[in-house]
């Protein structure tokens, strides 16, 4: 009995386009892998190189990201921001942020302090953080950016004990009219704060993109060969 193929239009249409999502979802992973893996290339680069001090007069476009960074300054106390969302190893918890004025001028930099675990019977409620008085010396890594969650409903205004899901330096600035530097600085040194700072590396996860594309793609194909195989039909046309 011979067999023959049917063209049926829906079907078609229904196919093209998982075919098209699967690949479009499949490459934007695979950048997104490139991209960790240029992260670690630097990172690697940059983390045995000394640590750099930041003065007043140092122009931003000569702090690089990733590099080991030493400030002195004070903290800014009564600017305390949380960011939510954010858990370590299996736990929900906030990274706590806070300006930070540099010794001798009126430049600022955004510190990331550490992570403190969720209030886990108020969700909104947060532990305040006390910063040590005068002026201390830390060191840090920096950060052009920290990692971004999926916003829930309109951003927060910025304001003291904001408890937010993402921030942008530029909505820091607009707020306080501070002179900030375009990057933020994640704390290394040690401090009496009972915050961690087991930061995740920023370069992780490039095999889990690598994989996740793998696995659009193999739904690309499947659309296809589901396609093409329910198109064939015994008997006559």
């Amino acid at each position: 009995m011979p067999i023959s193929f049917r063209f049926r239009l829906i079907p078609f249409i229904a196919s093209l386009l998982l075919v098209s999502l699967g690949v479009a979802l499949a490459q934007w992973q695979t950048r997104r892998a490139e991209e960790k893996e240029i992260i670690a290339a630097q990172l690697a680069e940059r983390m045995h190189l000394p640590v750099q001090q930041l003065k007043p007069d140092s122009a931003a476009g000569e702090i690089k990201a990733f590099r080991k960074l030493k400030v002195r300054g004070q903290f800014i106390a009564e600017w305390p921001l949380y960011l939510d969302n954010r858990p370590l190893q299996g736990r929900a918890g906030l990274y706590v942020l806070m300006p930070f004025k540099l010794e001798g001028s009126n430049k600022y930099v955004l510190v990331a302090r550490g992570w403190q675990p969720r209030d886990a019977h108020d969700r909104l409620h947060v532990t305040a953080i006390s910063a040590a008085a005068g002026e201390v010396m830390l060191e840090g890594l920096v950060r052009d950016k920290l990692d971004r969650v999926m916003q829930l409903g309109q951003p927060e205004t910025v304001k003291p004990g904001s408890l937010l899901q993402n921030l942008d330096i530029d909505m820091l600035i607009k707020q306080t009219g501070w002179d900030f530097y375009p990057f933020v600085l994640e704390q290394t040194s040690a401090a009496d704060d009972g915050l961690s700072r087991d930061w995740p590396l920023p370069s992780a996860g490039a095999d889990k993109h690598r994989g996740y594309a793998f696995q659009w793609y193999a739904l690309a194909v499947m659309a296809f060969l589901f396609f093409v195989v329910t198109g064939f039909r015994r008997g006559k046309n």
